[in-house]
């Protein structure tokens, strides 16, 4: 039996790297040069975004400067010195009106309270456009800034990730949505029986609460993630309503999106809660033959130790000595690693199915950080993400232009218009908040669903 045709539109991200996705993106002759600790720039990346009608943006974030050796990484500064993710989507806050504000905090060196209370606050500043980014550190340089030696293992990180989200949600719910009734006349400033400390006593954690803001204005604010191991599929299942994702061909999306949907019944979920959003970095031409042009200019600016730096630091093995024109040596390939198990993977698989010499390799994860390229017309994009979507592959993409504000311009002018003519992608907001613009319902207060 053939499947029935696809209906709905699919729904945007858009990630803003300083300036932009491609490694070498700092050293493009458009580029704002100092994009990292730039509001304006980012002003203007979030208003061209809104402008497309894009769900969200995003914004990574480490809490260290990158690992490698200083006379490399000069020639990669884009997260020497950025700012606060929260902060400046705050201030971003003030300087749009619909598209959602996602960023990152990590539940390996941040407390529950802390986390609960910045995305609250931002729900509240944003009128209800906060998102939050759960991940669990890889940067090895971050547990030294937080007493401690080395990482949590791979599985004590997603138990404590997990036990992290649910003291999270507990303090979120702190409050009853109507808890605040400011009544003058009767001195009255909040509905006693409204507070809810939530007292928490767990594994890795003991919060007492109650949060010190109101409840937020989605309830919660959307919760997203990224990784494709087995404990990150089952924390996403459980917990995720957006799952940003990397795959590169449409086979494996399919089944990812299948084996990720399918893990959400035993939770009590449905498929509809989740939104899968694998990354998508286009490079867009006039013709053909301009977006080529424009892809090949970028992948000559890469230094080869930058390249050989980022593949080493993936795979967990020094790549410097090796020659660069020859494949990975299979004894080599590494079997597991306690940094990001879909970044290894998605390595992993290129090493063994396409025998990508060590060039090869870096050529393409290096530009495109392990995500899906696109080189093309807007007309040849806007059908290749038209056709994984109605492919039931993704509900949407995570676009991460390869240039900034550039790569931005040139996708919101010439892609979002041909997706809107074919019916795949919305003209106006539909809401308010972002859950709204997602199609996400507002999760009740669990005190509110006792009574």
């Amino acid at each position: 039996m053939t499947e029935a045709v696809r209906q709905g539109q699919l729904k945007l991200g858009a990630l803003f790297h300083p300036t932009g996705n491609h490694v070498a993106s700092w050293l493009h002759p458009e580029a704002q040069i100092d994009a990292g600790s730039n509001f304006r720039h980012y002003a203007e990346l979030a208003q061209t975004a809104e402008r497309g009608k894009f769900d969200t943006l995003f914004l990574a974030d480490a809490l260290a400067i990158r690992d490698g050796d200083p006379n490399v990484m000069k020639r990669w500064p884009q997260y020497m010195s950025y700012f606060e993710p929260v902060t400046l989507l705050s201030a971003l806050a003030a300087v749009t009106e619909h598209i959602g504000l996602i960023a990152t905090s990590t539940t390996s060196y941040n407390e529950p309270f802390h986390v609960a209370r910045r995305y609250a606050s931002l729900d509240h500043i944003s009128g209800g456009r906060a998102g939050w980014n759960v991940v669990t550190s890889t940067n090895p340089r971050e547990p030294t800034n937080f007493g401690r030696e080395a990482h949590f293992g791979h599985a004590e990180r997603y138990k404590r990730a997990k036990e992290f989200v649910e003291v999270v949600c507990g303090l979120w719910d702190s409050w009853d949505d109507d808890a605040f009734v400011r009544d003058r006349g009767t001195a009255t400033y909040f509905n006693p029986s409204s507070l809810h400390p939530l007292n928490h006593h767990g594994d890795f954690f003991n919060v007492e609460g109650p949060l010190n803001i109101a409840r937020p204005p989605q309830g919660y604010p959307v919760i997203a993630q990224a990784g494709s191991s087995e404990d990150g599929k089952e924390l996403a299942a459980e917990t995720a309503e957006i799952v940003f994702s990397a795959q590169t061909r449409l086979e494996a999306a399919v089944a990812f999106y299948k084996d990720l949907k399918g893990r959400m019944a035993k939770f009590g979920r449905r498929p509809e809660e989740l939104k899968i959003l694998p990354g998508l970095n286009p490079i867009i031409g006039r013709t053909e033959a301009e977006a080529r042009e424009k892809h090949e200019y970028l992948q000559s600016l890469i230094h080869p130790s930058v390249g050989a730096m980022l593949l080493s630091a993936e795979l967990g093995i020094d790549l410097t000595g090796l020659p660069v024109d020859e494949p990975v040596p299979d004894e080599l390939i590494p079997s597991d690693t306690n940094a990001s198990k879909s970044g290894l993977k998605i390595m992993v698989d290129m090493i063994r199915n396409e025998r990508l010499t060590i060039r090869q390799m870096y050529l393409r994860y290096a530009g495109a950080r392990g995500q899906r390229t696109i080189v093309g017309t807007p007309e040849q994009i806007a059908n290749d993400m038209a056709s994984w979507y109605r492919a039931h592959a993704v509900d949407g993409f995570l676009i991460q232009p390869a240039t900034l504000p550039g790569g931005l311009n040139d996708f919101v002018d010439g892609v979002v218009p041909i997706l809107q003519e074919m019916g795949v992608f919305r003209r106006e907001y539909e809401g308010g908040t972002l859950r709204e613009n997602l199609g996400l319902k507002r999760p009740a207060g669990r005190y509110a669903q006792a009574v």
